[in-house]
């Protein structure tokens, strides 16, 4: 399959902030990774835990330097050329990461802004590629989006720090949001998302009777630099690294390799400094 756009999907992502559904895989190769995944969650769980930290740790940030699983999904070829359609032919994975919603919860994600933390400035050389590798419906929690809203600076944020909401600050927008504007971004497996880190965009519980269970890439361009930290950290994924603004490293190859483990170490710290800056309490970073 290719995920390349066409002029209508540029200008609609364009105008919008996001673009859905895009197909880039068929059901069975989604199902496939999602039992993949599922496996490696039934390795790598109990207690004691057999790595450094919970596995949630590595599932929520840079997954691809751990596991194989995401390395290769986030080199994905027709997903690639729908995010070159956007960002260009250079194109660097800075954060790799599983969000999951368990069936039947409570646990929302708030309304929020994607690159108020992360340090990057309001780029617009950044795109989330978001796949589901479940279905992703209203009953499950799919995300909304507000529509041109990624047309605004970052707003200000306040840090609730609440054990329903899966972000890492139980950050929201501090400002009010258009809800009846919203368009729920449903996803069969298979199918992904684009959207833009300055898009309002939120999800509401899984009341569903299954998990929903999401793939998620943060990309960039080699033009981004790293405002919050004197250095940060990606992986190269498609053409060339032109301005040196990241440190390269690899992805994983096998899972769970001892080098591996020291390099998500490096990252982890580093990424927690920047996106734990100004909060008044520690961050969760297991959810």
């Amino acid at each position: 399959m290719t995920g390349s756009l066409n002029q209508v999907q540029t200008r609609a992502y364009q105008d919008d902030g996001f673009l859905f559904p895009i197909r880039v895989m068929d059901e069975a190769n989604a199902a496939d990774y999602r039992r993949r995944i599922e496996a490696v969650e039934r390795d790598y769980a109990g207690d004691p835990a057999p790595l450094r930290h919970p596995l949630n740790t590595y599932m929520r940030q840079g997954s691809h330097y751990v596991l194989s699983l995401a390395n290769q999904l986030s080199r994905d070829p027709a997903i690639l050329d729908a995010v070159e359609s956007i960002l260009g032919p250079d194109l660097l994975a800075w954060s790799v990461e599983f969000f999951i919603k368990e069936a039947g919860t409570s646990h929302i994600v708030s309304w929020h802004q994607d690159l108020t933390y992360w340090g990057l400035g309001e780029t617009d050389e950044e795109v989330t590629a978001w796949l589901a590798l479940s279905p992703a419906t209203v009953e499950s929690g799919c995300m909304k989006f507000v529509g041109g809203s990624h047309k605004n600076a970052i707003v200000p944020h306040n840090d609730t720090f609440d054990d329903n909401n899966l972000l890492s600050r139980g950050q929201e927008i501090a400002v009010d949001v258009a809800e009846d504007d919203a368009v729920d971004v449903a996803l069969q497996p298979g199918e992904m998302s684009l959207h833009h880190g300055r898009m309002f965009h939120a999800s509401g519980p899984n009341v569903s009777d299954d998990r929903r269970v999401a793939f998620v890439v943060r990309y960039i361009t080699p033009q981004v630099r790293q405002h919050g930290a004197d250095q940060d950290f990606a992986t190269l994924v498609r053409g060339a690294n032109t301005t040196n603004h990241f440190t390269l490293l690899d992805g994983a190859r096998s899972d769970f390799e001892p080098a591996a483990l020291d390099t998500f170490d490096r990252v982890f710290h580093q990424h927690a400094q920047v996106l734990g800056a100004g909060a008044e309490q520690e961050m969760n970073y297991v959810r």
